[in-house]
């Protein structure tokens, strides 16, 4: 099947960039049962007040689990090994994945290298917690995909939306979440006491942030059909992170690049932040009403 089968209704609310957006996420979530209005409650100011570095970086190590198993499988045909799973919590499987056909020679590298960082960021964050990192939890790269592809309008209720299929499906399913990684690094870097700890977290958001640009661009070269369905994608997460307008996809209003996705319209030149409720009502598609998106069992850790 084609990547993308959108309706003719969300093509006609593109009336600028954020208004085109929200409202083809709203028009595709319709479709999804609960996906907009789910409540997944939130951080007490007791429970907030207790979270721990080993918390951060442990809510952390969940998101980089999802990223490799991502990559990995993408460009290599391979996941994590048992070594690299084990820890505090059940240790989950991971649904669907395989290696991609890339037909350019370039993606291909670029789902290569950002596979390697993944992975290390993994190896990273497992040492630095040491006996208390968690274990990966069960991940979904299949179900979590239709998902979302039906509230961003991709595909239509019932359809497949594969990110393994092809190359540019690859890219796509990539940016559900590298934004996503990034403004959770620049939400958690404020709570992390530990200055070592603060800094590794400041190192990977670096890196986080050159995938997340690769990614944009990739997608703004592949053309303004390919961008705008990237733009869907942004809707959906700007739904379900909840009240207020902060994603922005790859397109702005007037229709030139957006390579960086930059607080107050860009008054400020500063990247915007998600806290980890914001994160975890993106990953986890709204909540039970739809499987919890890419953790069926949700993450393991106190910041779950």
């Amino acid at each position: 099947m084609e990547t993308v089968n959108a309706t003719t209704e969300v093509e006609k609310l593109a009336k600028g960039r954020r208004n085109f957006m929200r409202g083809a996420a709203l028009s595709g979530a319709a479709a999804v049962a609960g996906i907009a209005a789910a409540n997944l409650g939130s951080l007490s100011d007791a429970e907030a007040a207790g979270v721990t570095d080993v918390d951060i970086l442990n809510f952390a190590l969940n998101l980089e689990y999802l990223e490799a198993e991502y990559y990995l499988r993408g460009a290599f045909g391979t996941g994590l090994t048992s070594s690299q799973v084990g820890g505090v919590g059940k240790l989950g499987g991971v649904t669907g994945g395989r290696k991609v056909n890339f037909l350019s020679t370039i993606w291909r590298e670029y789902a290569q290298e950002i596979a390697n960082d993944e992975l290390a960021h993994v190896i990273f964050l497992r040492r630095a917690l040491g006996g208390a990192a968690v274990a990966r939890p069960r991940i979904d790269l299949s179900k979590s995909f239709n998902t979302l592809g039906v509230a961003a309008g991709l595909i239509k209720k019932g359809q497949t939306f594969d990110p393994f299929a092809n190359e540019l499906n690859f890219i796509l399913g990539a940016f559900v979440f590298e934004d996503v990684g990034v403004t959770a690094y620049n939400g958690a870097a404020p709570l992390i006491q530990n200055k070592d700890y603060l800094g590794a977290a400041a190192s990977i958001l670096a890196v986080e942030a050159y995938h997340a640009g690769e990614i944009r661009t990739i997608l703004i070269a592949a053309g303004e059909r390919v961008a705008r369905m990237a733009n869907r994608i942004s809707g959906v997460r700007d739904v379900l992170d909840g009240p207020g307008d902060m994603d922005q996809g790859p397109l702005n209003n007037e229709g030139t690049v957006n390579v960086v996705p930059r607080d107050d319209d860009g008054r400020l030149g500063l990247a915007f932040a998600r806290t980890p409720q914001q994160v975890l009502n993106i990953v986890y598609a709204g909540g039970a009403a739809n499987g919890f998106g890419f953790f069926p069992d949700r993450l393991n850790g106190t910041l779950r």
